[in-house]
């Protein structure tokens, strides 16, 4: 890490979750210029590198090549086909797997027809497919699916098995990236980065497990310059157990706030309240350290606002001091 790091803190990542499987990362404080350097090497990775699930294959009884039509079914096969690459899949193995759909009409057809095997996922069942126009049609097909990263098209894929129409396959589960810097401050360094990144995937994999995966690719090849782990110039780079142990060393050696709930939360009258005030008691915490006689020299305090406020920490289950030389409220 960035020698500037022991004296900032480590970066803090905080999710804001938008929707399912739509998250927003913010990644502060972090060295002037490193939120463009995180947040494009991260982008790239995720644009292309993702692992995810795609239709690669299909083969649909009585039809030989995509420029087919069927009896009694809506859309024609290339129309089909352009549908079957929106269907958005997990799948838990990299071995090539088989679903299945097999419908009969009046009727819509939907991805939740398919029948997949047990490591196939349909994410978005609600899919439309196409339509059966009559009870006396049908259609029956099989579709191969595959795991991978980036856009496979069909000139790449080999496989000539008879009466396979093959199908350009885009694995990647991302469906939106965008990420921004800005300023962001510690004490007085005002030119410090933050970093903010939108992420949102189809289900296959989750936005956290994503980033996670992404920054594992890019460990990998930045640990191909140092193969010996020989650090150079090590009293400028931060080590980032050093600077857990420093942050927990100064977070220990703070002395804890006394916590201080505002006076008005407790309903007092005007009189009571102002009177309390003026007298240098401003919070719960203040009031519950003075004895009756400490408030009774209060000006303008008498027996009846003592009794206000006897009643109003009561509700709290809280009452005044019983020391009898009573604590003197905070100036």
């Amino acid at each position: 890490m960035h020698i500037i790091q022991e004296e900032i803190g480590l970066p803090k990542i905080v999710p804001k979750v938008l929707g399912d499987n739509h998250v927003i990362f913010t990644i502060a404080p972090l060295p002037p210029g490193y939120g463009m350097t995180l947040g494009n090497a991260l982008r790239r990775v995720l644009l292309s590198s993702l692992p995810g699930a795609a239709i690669s294959g299909v083969k649909i009884k009585g039809v030989s090549h995509e420029y087919s039509t069927l009896k009694g079914v809506k859309d024609s096969v290339l129309d089909i086909i352009l549908n079957l690459k929106q269907v958005e899949l997990k799948k838990e193995t990299k071995e090539k797997s088989t679903i299945k759909l097999k419908k009969s009409g009046p009727g819509d057809v939907f991805a939740k027809d398919f029948d997949c095997s047990s490591d196939v996922t349909v994410l978005n069942p609600d899919l439309y497919i196409t339509s059966l126009d009559n009870k006396s049609a049908s259609i029956e097909m099989e579709l191969y699916v595959d795991k991978g990263v980036g856009y496979l098209p069909t000139q790449l894929q080999k496989n000539d098995e008879a009466g396979l129409i093959q199908v350009d396959a885009n694995f990647s589960p991302l469906k939106r990236i965008r990420y921004d810097t800005e300023y962001t401050r510690v004490g007085q360094m005002t030119n410090l980065d933050k970093l903010t990144m939108e992420l949102q995937t189809n289900g296959a994999i989750t936005p956290e497990d994503a980033l996670k995966f992404s920054a594992n690719i890019l460990k990998s090849y930045y640990g191909l310059f140092d193969m010996d782990e020989i650090p150079v110039e090590s009293d400028f780079i931060s080590d980032y157990n050093k600077i857990v142990a420093k942050a927990s060393e100064e977070e220990a050696s703070t002395p804890a706030q006394e916590s201080y709930t505002p006076i008005e939360i407790l309903g007092l009258s005007p009189r009571t309240l102002n009177s309390l005030i003026n007298g240098g008691i401003g919070s719960i915490e203040q009031l519950v350290k003075c004895n009756e006689a400490k408030l009774s020299n209060l000006r303008g305090f008498g027996k009846k606002a003592l009794n206000e406020v006897a009643d109003a920490l009561d509700g709290r289950d809280l009452t005044l001091s019983g020391d009898e030389d009573g604590s003197e409220p905070a100036e």
